[in-house]
């Protein structure tokens, strides 16, 4: 099929490289050199979004959210009618169900992971629509994305964007507990690396596996894998969701629903992001300044 690709970020590079494999990519990004290295691979490079979409078979976005998705999509009516389009943005709930209306040919298809499993095809991916037919067509094409155990066709739109905002809603909890662990651990004169193996037992195992190279000084937190960009980005869509549930009666909205630990974990990252880091990783949260350098 000929494919167009819209947005190539990190993420999108990744997601896009394994199509080249199987089918015709014409790919397209605001910054134009980020398309560099998919042209080299074999796709071509439009000079516009309705270029790219012109001919196109099906259309594939990877865009930073869902403002960018109505810019770039929704406004200017871009999807010709008929034309199946996958979406991996991730998006709130009503903005999936805003999509899937102006365009009946939507399928929400957020994926689930970081930027090694996107590389080796192991992603978690959500593949939402009410159409049958389509969520089936959909599913065989984002196969090369997914861990075969993660690929989860789901009956709308909305339901896969919940599934993707329930996976960064614990990922951003986590990271948020395991800053405070740290904490807690400097403030009984614990070190890093006891505090991580210690926690190995725990339900923080995840999360200290995933940013124990961080901590420890492996890694530095630039430009890594999940920027404090994305993710806070992320987590204030999960807090507009709960605030758009305040025109319901008392008793339909869940105890809790103030989503107070996911607040706390937006506070973290906010900080960072006042720091003028939020293109670094958001493990930033989980370190001293010192260990918060750019790579040469």
């Amino acid at each position: 099929m000929r494919i167009a690709f819209l947005g190539t970020g990190r993420m999108g590079t990744e997601l896009a490289r394994h199509l080249l494999a199987d089918h015709e990519l014409v790919v397209w990004n605001r910054t134009a050199e980020r398309t560099a290295p998919l042209q080299q691979a074999g796709a071509r490079t439009a000079a516009s979004p309705a270029d790219a979409v012109d001919g196109a078979d099906v259309v594939v976005t990877a865009l930073f959210g869902p403002d960018t998705v109505r810019e770039v999509v929704i406004t200017p009516a871009l999807i010709p009618a008929g034309v199946p389009w996958l979406d991996t943005t991730t998006v709130s709930p009503a903005d999936a169900d805003g999509f899937a209306r102006a365009v009946p040919t939507y399928v929400a298809c957020p994926v689930v992971g970081t930027l090694g499993p996107a590389r080796e095809g192991r992603l978690g991916v959500y593949v939402g629509t009410a159409d049958d037919a389509l969520r089936e067509q959909a599913a065989q094409l984002v196969v090369p994305w997914a861990d075969p155990d993660r690929l989860r066709p789901v009956p709308s739109a909305r339901q896969a964007a919940v599934g993707k905002l329930l996976a960064n809603l614990a990922l951003a909890v986590s990271a948020q507990g395991l800053r405070e662990a740290l904490a807690f651990a400097e403030a009984t004169g614990t070190e890093p690396e006891d505090a991580l193996d210690m926690l190995s037992a725990t339900g923080l195992a995840f999360i200290a596996g995933m940013k124990g190279p961080f901590v420890r000084g492996e890694r530095s937190t630039f430009p890594g894998d999940f920027t404090v960009d994305a993710i806070a980005k992320d987590v204030r869509l999960m807090l507009d969701t709960v605030g758009g549930m305040g025109d319901l009666p008392a008793d339909d909205v869940a105890p809790g629903a103030e989503l107070t630990a996911v607040r706390a974990a937006l506070d973290s990252l906010e900080q960072e992001q006042d720091a003028g880091r939020g293109d670094h990783d958001f493990s930033a949260i989980l370190l001293p300044e010192n260990a918060k350098q750019l790579e040469d």
